[in-house]
């Protein structure tokens, strides 16, 4: 039996983007034991929330607690493991989110590698770096991990210029797997747009004061954008489909109340449910026509499920995860106008069923560096089985 721990893969998080990268990173474990005859235990170590967990299963536990508050307890449970996982919350191997997150996800890595368990960064952003500390400590963890992976071209352009010799797995997002519910046929009737809103730029982010550099002013954006839709020959159905979604309404993070109020303002727009997993979401985002969205896991949705998307980035992870796959329809709010981006939202969606064909092949190509990451994980837990075989042999 190797033993599993999965950190910074959140299972009770109210972002469902990072949910749906647990879920995928969880079932590409059971494939791989399933594949290669192995067997396996996983626990995810998360905070505690009210959200009920999104992975569950005989092989999989989720176990909360807070490694700041008991680093001697996260220790004591990574001593016990054979092999450690960790997605950095998708983009946090950063310091764009504030020293406290970089702080944690530091310290749980450096333990890991204090108990002496194999590390493996599994497909994140890496970077940027601003605070030359924060590149020197996370140098030095990047190089004593026991894989590598980045899932864009800027993660491992980021990483190699810190001076990491090691090899990198330019993989892309475990996402890509996510499964989810396809649409039936459809019925002759409007063309569906989606549209994820994210209540956390609505509210000028964690700081409240234009954390992110935006270059408009996002909440006009999105209305001019709601407007325009409405007012097209087309006659199209708006649907406003939050991918983070909290059980306390009003937090600075949630899409689900930024929706309901933005619907407020224009009847006949269509408020998404309140998901309670991200293949939920997944897929009622595979029954669009077209999308549009500032979360990048909810445009990673609609991408692996065949709807044509337009990324709307706040940070460098959108252009560099679906550039590296060949996918170039993302605008960037941190650098366009907002007619810049109107313009182009509205041109991809005149051109939509080029945009559908375009996304088939770049997502062809990113399942295919998927299984390099992939590859190589199967390959370090074989190893590591081989070795506890060994060990029992010895005895």
């Amino acid at each position: 039996m190797i033993k599993i721990a999965l950190i910074s893969h959140l299972a009770k998080n109210d972002n469902l983007g990072v949910g749906a990268l647990t879920v995928s990173e969880v079932g590409i474990l059971r494939s791989i034991a399933e594949q290669n005859g192995l067997a396996i235990h996983m626990t995810v170590i998360d905070g505690p929330g009210p959200r009920p967990a999104c992975v569950s299963g005989d092989d999989i536990q989720v176990l909360e607690m807070r490694p700041i508050r008991n680093p001697m307890s996260f220790f004591r449970i990574v001593r016990a493991h054979d092999l450690v996982l960790d997605i950095g919350g998708g983009d946090s191997f950063a310091d764009i989110y504030g020293g406290a997150r970089f702080a944690k996800m530091m310290l749980m890595k450096y333990l890991v590698h204090l108990a002496g368990k194999p590390l493996v960064l599994a497909p994140q952003t890496i970077g940027p770096f601003k605070s030359r500390i924060r590149r020197f400590v996370a140098k030095q963890t990047i190089r004593w991990s026991a894989i590598i992976a980045t899932r864009d071209a800027m993660s491992t352009k980021a990483t190699r210029d810190m001076g990491i010799a090691q090899p990198i797995i330019e993989a892309s997002d475990v996402a890509l797997k996510l499964p989810f519910d396809p649409p039936g046929a459809r019925k002759p009737g409007p063309v569906r747009v989606g549209i994820n809103v994210s209540g956390l730029l609505m509210s000028g982010g964690y700081t409240r004061n234009n954390m992110f550099g935006l270059q408009m002013d996002y909440r006009k954006l999105v209305q001019d954008i709601i407007t325009r839709f409405q007012g097209h020959p087309d006659g199209c159905e708006i649907h406003l489909v939050p991918h983070v979604i909290t059980f306390e309404r009003g937090s600075v993070e949630d899409d689900y109340q930024a929706s309901v109020d933005l619907a407020k303002e224009f009847p006949g727009v269509i408020v998404a449910p309140a998901f309670a997993t991200p293949p939920e979401a997944k897929s009622y985002i595979a029954g669009m026509d077209f999308f549009m969205g500032a979360r990048m896991h909810a445009c990673i949705a609609a991408f692996s499920s065949g709807v044509p998307v337009v990324p709307m980035a706040y940070s460098r992870k959108f252009a560099g995860l679906f550039g590296s796959l060949g996918y170039d329809h993302t605008v960037d709010c941190t650098t366009d106008s907002s007619d810049a981006i109107l313009q182009r939202i509205f041109a991809a969606y005149e051109n939509r069923s080029i945009l559908a064909d375009e996304a088939k092949v770049a997502l062809a190509r990113g399942r295919e560096k998927l299984g390099l990451y992939e590859a190589a994980l199967a390959a370090l837990m074989t190893r590591l089985a081989a070795g506890r075989a060994g060990i029992r042999d010895a005895g």
